[in-house]
C-alpha cells in the first residue's frame, strides 16, 4: 500500500486495523509493527516503512533496535530513583530533624495527596520546572499556604536527591531566580489574617454561655479561655502533664509547636473543671473524644458555632470579630487574651507572650531571660479568669504589676 513494497493493512475478525511492513533482515522473514489505524494514518505508515526499510540496508534490524532501547529504558528506570523513593529516604535521613512524629506525618500526607499522583513514579532525574508547576499551580491561588510548604518539601526531597547521587543540575522546586518568575508571591496571593476572636467586652457573656454547655466538647473550650492555651494542646493534654496539688500543667516540648516545654499555671477556675472531669481506665487524655481518641478541632469549632447561633437566636448579635465581622473561632481566644492584657491591664507584654508560649521578640532579652515568670504570671492568669468570669472589677483594670 501506499507505493511501499511489503507496507499492508492486517485487519483482524474483530475489525481491528494495523499497519505491517513485511521485510527481510539478515535472512529472516519479519512483520514489523507500525501503529493502528486510523491513529495511524497511510501517510505516516508510508514514511515509517520507507524509514525501516533505510535502517535495514544499513544493516541495522529495527526490532532489535526497538527491543534494545526497550531493555535499556527499563534497565535506566531500575537504576534510578523514583520521587516517591525519594521521599521515603530523605525522610529515613530526617528522622531525628522531626521531633514531633505529626510533622513527619504532615510531610507524608501533603506529599501523598498534591505531589504523588502527578510525579511520584517519576524518575528525580527527570522532574523539571513544569513538572513542580503541574502540582503547584492548581492551589497556588486556592490553599496558598499549604502550596508554598508544598513547594519547600519538593525542594528539599530533590535537594537530597541531587547530593544523593540520583540527579544532577538545578533544583526544578527552588524558589529564587526560579518559580519566583512564575508565580505570585504567597504573601501576595493570601495574606494570612488573624483569626477571628470575640471582643474584649462580649468575652465575659461569651464565657458565661459556654459554662451553660454541657459535653466534653464545651469544658475543653472553657480550659482553653482560661489558660489562653492552643487548642491542639488542650485537646492532647494528658493526666500525667497536670499537678492538681500544684496547680500546674507542663506541656512536653513535643506537643508544643515551638517545641520547647511550655509551663501553664492554673487558676481556681481551672482545676474546677479538672476536679469535675470523669476519668477514664486506659485512657490518658484529659478531654478525650466519645470513642475515647484525641477530640477532633472540628468539636471545639462547633461548640463555638453553636454558642454563636445561640446567641443570634436569642436575639443578640453573636460573638464576631470587631475587624473581620467574622464569627469567632477558638484560636481567637488566645487574640482576646492578649488584647486584654495590652488594652486593659499594666501586666508587661512580654509576660503575656510567655503566656501564649510565643516567642519572645526581643533577641537580647530572650536570651538573659532562664525562667517562664511562672509564679507572675499565676498573679495575670488569676485576673483573666476574674475577668471572664465578672468577679473583677467593672472597668477590668488590675493592680500595677512591678
Amino acid at each position: 500500500m501506499g507505493g511501499v513494497s511489503g507496507l499492508l493493512l492486517q485487519v483482524t475478525p474483530i475489525e481491528g486495523r494495523t499497519w505491517i511492513l513485511r521485510v527481510t533482515v539478515g535472512g529472516k522473514r519479519r512483520e514489523i509493527g507500525l501503529g493502528g489505524y486510523p491513529d495511524v494514518t497511510l501517510a505516516q505508515a508510508r514514511d515509517r516503512a520507507r524509514e525501516a526499510k533505510d535502517k535495514i540496508r544499513l544493516g541495522i534490524d529495527p526490532v532489535e533496535e526497538r527491543k534494545a532501547v526497550k531493555v535499556a529504558l527499563v534497565a535506566a528506570r531500575r537504576r534510578g530513583t523514583t520521587f516517591a523513593d525519594a521521599t521515603e529516604k530523605c525522610l529515613a535521613a530526617k528522622l531525628d530533624a522531626f521531633k514531633n512524629p505529626k510533622h513527619r506525618q504532615q510531610w507524608q500526607n501533603t506529599l501523598q495527596t498534591y505531589v504523588m499522583p502527578e510525579i511520584g513514579a517519576m524518575l528525580v532525574d527527570e522532574i523539571t520546572v513544569q513538572d513542580v508547576l503541574r502540582v503547584l499551580e492548581p492551589i497556588w491561588q486556592s490553599k496558598t499556604e499549604t502550596a508554598s510548604r508544598l513547594r519547600g518539601r519538593i525542594e528539599s526531597v530533590l535537594s537530597w536527591a541531587t547530593v544523593a547521587g540520583h540527579r544532577t543540575g538545578d533544583n526544578p522546586a527552588r524558589w529564587a531566580g526560579n518559580l519566583k518568575e512564575l508565580l505570585p508571591a504567597a504573601a501576595k496571593v493570601a495574606t494570612k489574617g488573624n483569626q477571628p476572636a470575640v471582643q474584649i467586652e462580649d468575652m465575659p457573656g461569651w464565657f458565661a454561655a459556654v459554662r451553660q454547655r454541657d459535653g466534653m466538647g464545651a469544658r475543653a473550650l472553657e480550659f482553653t479561655a482560661l489558660t489562653a492555651a492552643r487548642s491542639k494542646e488542650v485537646r492532647g493534654a494528658l493526666w500525667e502533664e497536670i499537678s492538681l496539688k500544684d496547680g500546674l500543667w507542663i506541656v512536653p516540648a513535643a506537643r508544643m509547636k515551638m517545641s520547647r516545654e511550655h509551663r501553664v499555671p492554673l487558676t481556681c477556675d481551672a482545676l474546677a473543671i479538672l476536679e469535675t472531669l470523669p476519668r477514664f481506665e486506659n485512657n490518658p487524655l484529659v478531654f478525650p473524644a466519645p470513642r475515647g481518641g484525641e477530640m477532633s478541632d472540628m468539636t471545639l469549632s462547633a461548640a463555638m458555632k453553636r454558642l454563636h447561633k445561640a446567641d443570634l437566636d436569642e436575639g443578640g448579635s453573636g460573638f464576631i470579630d470587631r475587624v473581620s465581622k467574622r464569627p469567632a473561632v477558638p484560636h481567637g481566644l488566645r487574640s482576646t487574651f492578649r488584647d486584654w492584657v495590652a488594652e486593659h491591664t499594666h501586666f508587661p507584654g512580654d509576660m503575656a507572650e510567655i503566656a501564649l508560649a510565643h516567642k519572645v521578640s526581643n533577641a537580647v532579652e530572650a536570651s538573659y531571660r532562664r525562667g517562664d515568670m511562672i509564679e507572675k504570671r499565676r498573679t495575670m492568669m488569676a485576673a483573666w479568669a476574674d475577668f471572664l468570669t465578672g468577679k473583677g472589677r467593672p472597668d477590668g483594670n488590675v493592680v500595677k504589676f512591678a
